[in-house]
């Protein structure tokens, strides 16, 4: 074969293999992480270790989807990371200092668009009042201070819904700080309850308080009523979100169905499809849940 000939071959070989390349990492659903602060002791309230590690996940997991990091604690300061992100992952102090609370106003116009939202453990409580209101239109449900609880228990998740999170969950018990009776949307339209349970009525032992207990969540509990901690939202204009109360407890991420109900939670509301088996990730190593942590 003449030798310009075999040259451009190659060449338009080589120039047509890197654009499927590129057009592959295009299609990829862009997952954006933002950490809040330190706000507790060593191995609690990780937010920056525990986006990590969840991050690493899904980077390693060989799925179409990216995730990044915000690179510093708090909204991101270039807010362009945001733009064509598919799902944020917030993971931060909730009611007065959360995060999104200065940014509300242009984190909606986010949610807007249809972009997903993931919101972990004391992230889903807002204040009151519109911060409140913008959550429930963006995940259908939040703590709500006076009306949801924070106790520590080991609730037994032995049922799950007929929902893409589900994927390869199998029951799991696990003790941490799962907040329950959050304020939910009227008639729960367009949740879906994935994780729930009877809590005992030793988690309402403590005198009432802002989130210690109330007469409307002792109600609920003595007639029976199953407390949800993990749900899904379908937005009526489109878009997803999901609240997760647990990981009050860093060393929780090593449970491989509380990862896993995460970790699917993520890529549904990326709109990314969940494998039938959920999504795969090794469990990490004491050493991996010790690295990166908040000084």
């Amino acid at each position: 074969m003449n030798l310009k000939i075999v040259l451009v071959v190659v060449l338009f070989t080589g120039s047509f293999i890197g654009t499927s390349s590129d057009l592959t990492a295009a299609e990829r659903a862009k997952v954006v992480f933002i950490s809040g602060t330190p706000s507790h002791g060593r191995m609690h309230h990780e937010h920056r270790a525990g986006n990590m590690i969840l991050a690493k996940a899904l980077n390693d997991s060989g799925l179409d989807v990216e995730a990044e990091l915000v690179p510093h604690y708090g909204y991101p300061k270039d807010t362009s990371i945001l733009d064509d992100a598919d799902t944020v992952v917030i993971f931060c102090t909730g009611h007065r200092g959360h995060v999104l609370n200065p940014h509300l106003d242009e984190f909606d116009a986010l949610m807007k668009k249809g972009t997903g939202v993931v919101m972990i453990h004391w992230a889903t409580e807002a204040e009151k009042g519109d911060p409140g209101q913008k959550f429930l239109a963006w995940m259908g449900g939040f703590c709500d201070l006076n009306w949801s609880v924070n106790p520590h228990w080991a609730p037994n998740f032995e049922a799950f819904p007929d929902h893409p999170i589900s994927n390869g969950v199998k029951p799991f018990k696990i003790n941490d700080e799962w907040y329950y009776h959050m304020r939910f949307v009227d008639d729960m339209k367009g949740v879906t309850p994935i994780l729930s349970d009877l809590p005992p009525l030793e988690t309402l032992k403590r005198q009432d308080g802002a989130r210690s207990g109330n007469p409307a969540v002792r109600k609920a509990v003595e007639s029976g009523e199953k407390q949800h901690v993990a749900w899904a939202y379908e937005r009526p204009g489109g878009g997803r979100g999901f609240g997760f109360t647990g990981a009050h407890n860093h060393s929780s991420w090593q449970d491989d169905n509380f990862r896993k109900v995460m970790l699917n939670a993520i890529l549904w509301t990326a709109n990314v499809e969940v494998p039938e088996k959920g999504c795969p990730s090794p469990q990490p190593s004491d050493e991996q849940i010790q690295n990166n942590l908040d000084k």
